[in-house]
């Protein structure tokens, strides 16, 4: 079981650069840079953005189609949020895209009843993916475990949750992504004596296959790689 949290004395996110204010707890399965001072690295927030600290090259589990999927459940105030994405490695930055598996936001919960799952397709600098990402409310109680899943083929991403299909998007990356997951809190949405909340994702399991079986909906029998 991995439990991503922020407790109160988390401290801010690269403090004085990031706009607005950011904190975060979250693992990915990759990461490289290239040396400091150049602005060779991956997600970068503004343009121009330099290196502070040089990362060696460590891929771990980089994905190219497939299927996707995480159980989890999640404790969220109006001021936190969080999400299971993947995004291209951006050796070449123009590989740089992102397939959303589940976004929640706090302030679009309504606890025990339904909550706003975002899901789909961000091109950052990949000029052959479009936009296509959207927040589909579900009746689904956020702080109770689901399971959230991707169908990802060469033509198109399929978006579930608890097994049923909630969305589908065209014309997805078509290169390995590493996989990205986290929970945020953004001080700035403070409602008032809110700072001793806790946003807490806990993680049953991370699995995922890879081809043939991607596109038929339902996913095989055998995981090709994963976090329990």
């Amino acid at each position: 079981m991995l439990r991503l949290r922020i407790p109160p004395d988390h401290p801010v996110w690269c403090e004085g650069d990031h706009e607005p204010p950011i904190r975060v707890s979250g693992i990915q399965s990759g990461t490289w840079s290239g040396p400091v001072g150049s602005t060779q690295g991956q997600q970068p927030f503004r343009p121009g953005q330099l290196v502070r600290e040089e990362q060696p090259t460590r891929w771990g589990w980089t994905p190219q189609e497939g299927w996707i999927e995480m159980r989890a459940r999640a404790v969220v105030s109006p001021r936190s949020m969080v999400s299971l994405w993947m995004v291209g490695r951006e050796e070449v930055p123009q590989r740089s895209a992102e397939i959303c598996v589940m976004e929640a936001f706090g302030d679009a919960v309504n606890p025990g009843r339904s909550a706003a799952v975002s899901m789909g397709l961000h091109p950052f600098r990949d000029p052959d993916v479009r936009e296509d990402f959207a927040a589909e409310r579900l009746p689904l109680d956020l702080a109770e475990f689901h399971t959230y899943s991707c169908d990802w083929t060469s033509q198109r991403v399929d978006f579930h949750v608890d097994g049923i299909l909630v969305r589908s998007t065209e014309a997805p990356p078509r290169y390995p992504l590493q996989l990205m997951l986290a929970v945020f809190d953004f001080p700035d949405r403070s409602v008032g004596d809110d700072g001793d909340l806790v946003p807490e994702l806990v993680v049953d399991w991370v699995r995922g296959w890879q081809s043939p079986a991607a596109g038929s909906g339902v996913p095989p029998g055998r995981p090709s790689a994963g976090v329990p």
